[in-house]
């Protein structure tokens, strides 16, 4: 005799625990039988990696929630209870167990599922609700962190150098933050734009060389080489994200602390502030990235004369040059600089990232090929929901909403 067909509840509890299952896994192909079409995901605001809110459709579902949570955290639902609303619906009490994957951190936060069903049994919306903190404190975003706060907010992520008493001086240890943070950056699809500042009377005078051992028997190659190439890996990295950069500069930017400046697509200026190379004074040749950008941005002769004579660069010199964008008072620097990364932040940023690469690149291409290359970046950004929302929206009159799809 055939057992009797599970009821609805029962089916429905069943497709739940496979959907738990799937998410563990990582089977795409399993979510792809379990979720409807027409799916909508809403999870809590508030979450780490700009995940909270509304995903409509089950690829942004998967891509922009599930997916990128799974790239920081190692964690599955544990469900306690399944109750059966009057609407039809299921809400599911149970746990998030695991740990976030880089601070090793562990991770138990309770949740609330409310998970909507198609005819076909298929899930049509599940509606989540978590300690959105929890998750937040086992990432750790600033833990270990001395030398830099580094936070992200509504898709900005802010650098900035906290070693206000030595004016941000550069030694191993924010060298090495300088390098964590960018590949944080790096590995983090919520960031749309960067704002690198500085707390104190600079944004970084350069190397610490009050940190460096008096003896004269030092091997200062040695401890240079140590410093400078993960500080130089961090621009490297930054070089290539996506997300546009601005800085914003004041006081004495000097030595290695331009490569902050360097690493920028956009900088503001506080007046008065002062640019220095400041090698030649201490019998050292220059690093964070300014032999190659400076030539670039301020021309051959004007940039040997600043390494060679160590002749300042004062904001107006600057900005006329073209080492800076813009000059603005000084307690508007912070605001200003903000305000600008925030409206990237708010903008085409997968264009923007073709943007970026095509700019960089053109220093190596002749035309043909820096023509083949606009072709195939034009492609590309055309092909995204960003393009597409602009192109209707230039339509119907009205400003574009980019969310960087």
């Amino acid at each position: 005799m055939a057992p009797d067909a599970p009821s609805p509840w029962e089916a429905n509890v069943a497709a739940v625990r496979s959907l738990y299952r799937a998410l563990a896994a990582g089977d795409r192909e399993a979510l792809g039988k379990l979720l409807h079409p027409d799916f909508i995901g809403r999870a809590t605001t508030g979450l780490p990696l700009g995940v909270g809110g509304e995903h409509v459709g089950p690829e942004a579902m998967r891509r922009q929630f599930w997916w990128e949570l799974g790239r920081h955290y190692d964690v599955a639902a544990y469900p306690d209870v399944f109750h059966a609303l009057d609407d039809g619906r299921l809400l599911v009490v149970g746990r998030y167990r695991g740990q976030a994957r880089r601070s090793g951190k562990k991770l138990d936060a309770a949740f609330h599922h409310v998970i909507g069903f198609a005819e076909d049994g298929r899930m049509t919306s599940l509606d989540q609700l978590t300690d959105s903190a929890l998750w937040v404190d086992a990432l750790d975003e600033r833990a270990s962190l001395e030398t830099i706060d580094y936070r992200v907010i509504d898709g900005v992520a802010t650098i900035c150098l906290n070693r206000p008493e030595d004016r941000n001086a550069i030694d191993l240890r924010m060298a090495d933050e300088s390098l964590v943070v960018a590949r944080r950056i790096a590995d983090d699809r919520s960031v749309r734009a960067v704002l690198i500042c500085g707390d104190g009377p600079s944004l970084s005078v350069g190397g610490d060389i009050k940190s460096f051992p008096s003896d004269p028997s030092t091997a200062y190659g040695e401890l240079l080489e140590r410093m400078t190439t993960p500080f130089h890996e961090a621009f490297r990295i930054l070089s290539r994200i996506d997300a546009p950069i601005v800085t914003a500069a004041h006081g004495a930017v000097a030595g290695g602390g331009l490569g902050y400046v360097y690493a920028a697509d956009l900088v503001v200026a506080a007046e008065g502030t002062k640019f220095l190379t400041a090698f030649a004074a201490l019998g050292l040749s220059g690093d964070g990235g300014g032999t190659w950008h400076l030539p670039r941005l301020i021309g051959a002769r004007r940039a040997a004369q600043a390494y060679l004579r160590n002749t300042p660069l004062e904001t107006n010199e600057a900005l006329e040059w073209g080492l800076i964008n813009e000059i603005v008072p000084a307690d508007e620097l912070r605001t200003r600089a903000l305000a600008l990364a925030t409206e990237l932040a708010q903008g085409p940023t997968r264009a923007f990232a073709k943007m970026r690469t095509l700019l960089r690149e053109s220093w190596h291409n002749d035309l043909a090929t820096q023509l083949k290359s606009e072709t195939d970046a034009l492609s590309a950004a055309a092909n995204t929901a960003d393009a597409a929302a602009a192109l209707s929206a230039f339509r119907a009159k009205r400003a574009p909403r980019f969310t960087g799809g």
